[in-house]
């Protein structure tokens, strides 16, 4: 019953356009988080070593934001968050405080690093734990990245939002030319990094796959025909089916965990959620809910957005 649920998703081109735009957002990942946790640990340790104030423990361990506001800092923790503006790309971007233990400001290049991010990136410990939306943002808005074309990086966030966003988890081939186009250009823009040079070979890989599948579990890649496979040749792509489907829960994972920790946040800080990220929690939840293998997978997250609908 599973592979004919996944087959009947992967029967729709639109879906299937979507989780190879989400898997290569993976694999982009993958290659962009040891970049960016090198330079952002030698931005860090460049900070230090230019203000003997920035060098200073917190002088309370009480320097907390609330609301994404950090008053009443102490002259350590200040003079961090006036660092920190400073190294804004742009005067006008946002910086999420409320990502950040100031505290740890002094020690942890991390701290530092997440003010720079999406919200939601409280509990989140380096660049390994991150999603791509969140080391792009990074990128984007930190003046350490400065050597980076930010028009390449804002174009693929640009298309990220788009597509995770989708409450119909659906995109047109025409889109999906647009973002080939962009996140190759990414790629190319940071060759210079090996980790990049290997991702970019996965993407290509993974944008040349066909992922469609039969109902009795047999892959077909770009169209192979399946006659004559040698016995051992048809076992391996059985296996493809399950690496499918767990592609797919990855990034259906990483998309519940977004809006429910934004869901979580707003009230934390009673926040009204807007009607858009309400009406996508739901969308998502009756998708999962009718394919019953997702809804199997998903359960603890589809109990959590109930919950979620019932306060309201």
């Amino acid at each position: 019953m599973v592979r004919e649920e996944l087959a009947a998703r992967l029967n729709d081109r639109e879906y299937k356009n979507w989780l190879k735009a989400g898997r290569c957002l993976l694999i982009l990942k993958e290659g962009l988080h040891p970049f960016v946790s090198h330079h952002t640990r030698d931005f860090h340790a460049d900070l230090l070593n230019q203000s003997p104030l920035l060098r200073k423990p917190c002088e309370t361990s009480l320097c907390k934001p609330k609301r994404n506001q950090l008053s009443s800092a102490c002259r350590p923790c200040a003079e961090w968050q006036t660092v920190i503006l400073r190294h804004r790309r742009g005067a006008d971007a946002t910086v999420n405080w409320d990502n950040c233990f100031p505290p740890s400001w002094r020690t942890d290049h991390w701290e530092v690093a997440k003010a720079f991010m999406p919200r939601g990136q409280g509990k989140v410990k380096g660049a390994e734990q991150c999603d791509a939306s969140a080391l792009l943002n990074l990128i984007n808005h930190c003046d350490c990245f400065h050597f980076v074309d930010p028009k390449c990086v804002r174009e693929v966030i640009h298309l990220r939002n788009e597509l995770m966003h989708s409450c119909e988890l659906r995109v047109k081939d025409e889109w999906m030319r647009h973002y080939q186009t962009s996140v190759r250009k990414l790629v190319r823009h940071l060759d210079q990094v090996p980790q990049m040079t290997t991702a970019g070979k996965q993407i290509e890989e993974m944008l040349s796959l066909d992922l469609s599948i039969s109902v009795s579990g047999l892959d077909r890649m770009d169209s192979a025909a399946l006659d004559g496979l040698e016995r051992d040749s048809v076992c391996q792509m059985k296996t493809s089916a399950g690496l499918i489907s767990q592609w797919e829960a990855e990034l259906l994972q990483e998309r519940l965990q977004e809006l429910l920790h934004a869901a979580d946040d707003d009230a934390k800080t009673q926040v009204r959620r807007t009607d858009t990220d309400t009406e996508q929690l739901r969308r998502l939840g009756g998708f999962l809910q009718a394919n019953r293998d997702l809804g199997e997978r998903f359960s603890a997250e589809l109990q959590a957005i109930n919950a979620l609908e019932d306060r309201e």
